[in-house]
């Protein structure tokens, strides 16, 4: 991907959102500016609150925002749509598919069907390292595996920009290690542009090309910091010198917001 030119995938401009509340409006987002690039790996970080969320949402077309605009391929984002997949915290599957059912939902908001949709559902689960649960329930899956079905059902539906929400935020050390691994290695197969929410400073550094720290309420861009560790990234890459520079600057940046939420 280095030296490849790339054009603006999404493009932020001067959003603001606020919310009503009781004490009077509570803005969110104010005067958020960004490019995402074709392609490009985006990782967000920030003091709880700050409107990473909000951001993504508006981004998946889930929320409007008060003022401002979002564009994906310069055409301005007002709902939802099939070039926009999400990821959330929460895994989302629909509980009476079975693995193979769940993945094939998006195949078939496609128009796909029959063998077709088959194959395509066949090549995203065993992507997931899932080929020998296809015909397991959500209730029968660990929760690392049900954002394995979540992760595939997204990629399915063929999106140009998967936006995931804290996804292995629930999980534990080991599963969320591994499908960082997992992801990074799709991500770098598919060539999807991808913009995630984490609130882990070493997971926003091994995931993503560029980590974007937002400020504490109402939220801005305070820095992107790039990130230069070759791809393919692992495990290791976490005790090299520029990560553990990386992560000493971005998490003084992140403690600073912090400190500003707790005043």
């Amino acid at each position: 991907m280095a030296g490849k030119e790339r054009n603006v995938k999404v493009k932020i401009e001067n959003l603001h959102k606020t919310y009503p509340s009781r004490n009077g409006e509570v803005t969110a987002l104010n005067g958020v500016n960004l490019n995402i690039m074709e392609n490009e790996f985006i990782t967000v970080v920030g003091p709880s609150g700050c409107g990473k969320s909000t951001l993504l949402n508006i981004i998946a077309g889930l929320e409007r925002p008060t003022s401002g605009k979002v564009l994906c391929d310069n055409q301005e984002i007002n709902g939802t749509g099939t070039e926009r997949g999400v990821v959330f915290q929460q895994y989302a599957l629909f509980p009476w598919l079975t693995v193979k059912g769940n993945v094939q939902f998006g195949i078939h908001l496609q128009g796909i069907k029959g063998d077709e949709a088959d194959q395509l559902a066949m090549k995203y689960i065993r992507m997931v390292d899932l080929e020998d649960f296809v015909d397991h329930y959500p209730k029968e899956l660990s929760g690392g595996m049900k954002q394995r079905v979540a992760i595939a059902r997204a990629y399915a539906a063929n999106p140009s920009v998967l936006l995931m929400d804290e996804p292995f935020g629930a999980l534990d050390a080991q599963t969320r290690t591994q499908l960082q691994e997992e992801l990074l290695h799709t991500w770098e197969k598919e060539q999807k542009t991808c913009f995630f929410i984490t609130h882990d400073v070493d997971e926003a550094i091994i995931l993503g090309q560029k980590v974007v720290i937002m400020s504490a309420r109402p939220g801005r861009i305070k820095e992107i910091v790039d990130i230069s560790i070759p791809y393919p990234r692992n495990q290791e890459s976490k005790i090299t010198k520029e990560f553990l520079d990386a992560k000493n600057y971005i998490w003084s940046q992140v403690y600073k917001e912090y400190l500003e939420v707790r005043k």
